[in-house]
């Protein structure tokens, strides 16, 4: 069984696993040496991009498997863990997933994910969920557990327990690949794929925040060709600056509540690590859309103790704000434009996480 992943460049831009593609790959493995009474040394994996990758394994025995996490070489606490699917097999059809040791438990609203679950994402949960229907019998239903051998101490390293996301790590990751952040590459992308566009005669482009976003965006601009369309990830000062030296008349910056409450505050660079959604800023923007002393106080005492910028979306929509998400696209249109350098014509447009619009600015646009 293989355990070793190769070692990172920090300034490179080699492509890693998520957690979730890892951990699907491991319960698949699981299923396939319970249900045919084998044992296997990788496993074919089908991640949620529809990408077929085959997964080295770190043991497999009967109803347990595991695979090692490679991040590439992007700079991920959870580099290098083993992600261990457990499986039983039920007599009543379906699947039931839960988290083991060092898998987060949710403990606290705003992250789309049920308050006392295992903190394991929609798209994780769909991959996992799928990989072992595969290898199950008709008829047959299974339980799934996912345990991450020192979850709990690599999730320090994390913003979790700020989240009330306790007791481990989440298991993330919308197409199954890791892309380096951080990285002179991946800002060196971003510029090109203007550059590229720009000489194509493009006027408007698309900036987004990742893959979920574009996939939105372009819903939603079905007139644009796909070269219309960069993602810049967290480097949204770099894109709106580059569209500027490039000419490009239009640029619209597509994203969700937690991205483009950032942008709001004059925020060019994104990610995390770097910077944290500012409740006290979006308090006080909420506010200023009550027009009732009593209910803007208590509204913003709320929003202030918010989990996440989800979960001031939640507060907001709950107490008929939805004036929201357009304030937001103002702020960071004219954000965007000031950082730009003048020239550009910036618009914002706020979807939610099935990719439906909340709010624009302008609002003609």
């Amino acid at each position: 069984m293989s355990h070793a992943v190769p070692p990172r460049d920090r300034k490179g831009m080699r492509t890693g696993f998520t957690t979730g593609a890892c951990a699907a790959a491991a319960a698949r493995a699981a299923t396939r040496c319970l249900v045919r009474g084998t044992t296997l040394s990788e496993i074919e994996t089908i991640l949620p991009n529809r990408q077929v990758v085959t997964f080295a394994l770190s043991r497999c025995e009967r109803g347990i498997a595991g695979v090692i996490k490679d991040a590439g070489d992007d700079p991920d606490c959870t580099h290098g863990a083993e992600l261990i699917a457990e499986v039983e097999l039920t007599d009543t059809p379906g699947i039931e997933l839960r988290g083991g040791d060092g898998v987060a438990t949710v403990t606290r609203p705003g992250l789309g994910l049920e308050v006392g679950g295992p903190a394991i994402n929609p798209v994780p949960r769909r991959n996992i969920t799928d990989m072992v229907q595969a290898e199950l019998p008709p008829q047959i239903g299974a339980r799934v557990t996912i345990h991450v051998p020192r979850g709990e101490e690599m999730a320090k390293q994390t913003t979790n327990a700020r989240l009330g996301l306790l007791g481990g790590i989440s298991i993330l990751g919308t197409t199954g690949i890791v892309q380096p952040y951080s990285t002179a590459a991946w800002k060196a992308s971003v510029v090109q794929e203007i550059d590229v566009a720009a000489t194509a005669g493009a006027q408007v482009l698309v900036l987004t925040t990742g893959g979920k976003s574009e996939q939105y965006a372009m819903a939603l601009h079905p007139e644009l060709t796909e070269h219309h369309f960069v993602q810049v990830g967290d480097f949204i000062g770099i894109g709106v600056r580059q569209c500027a030296r490039r000419k490009i008349a239009r640029a619209v910056i597509v994203g969700m509540i937690g991205k483009l409450s950032k942008m709001a505050t004059g925020r060019m660079q994104t990610h995390v690590a770097g910077s944290e959604v500012d409740l006290d800023f979006l308090a006080d923007l909420t506010a200023d859309l009550v027009d009732e002393a009593g209910v803007a106080a208590q509204l913003r005492g709320q929003v202030r103790n918010a989990n996440t910028a989800r979960h001031v979306l939640e507060l907001t929509r709950a107490a008929g704000i939805g004036a929201l998400p357009a304030r937001i696209c103002e702020r960071v249109t004219a954000a965007c434009t000031r950082h730009a350098g003048g020239g550009l014509e910036v618009h914002a447009l706020l979807v939610d996480f099935g990719g439906a619009l909340l709010g624009r600015h302008p609002e003609a646009a």
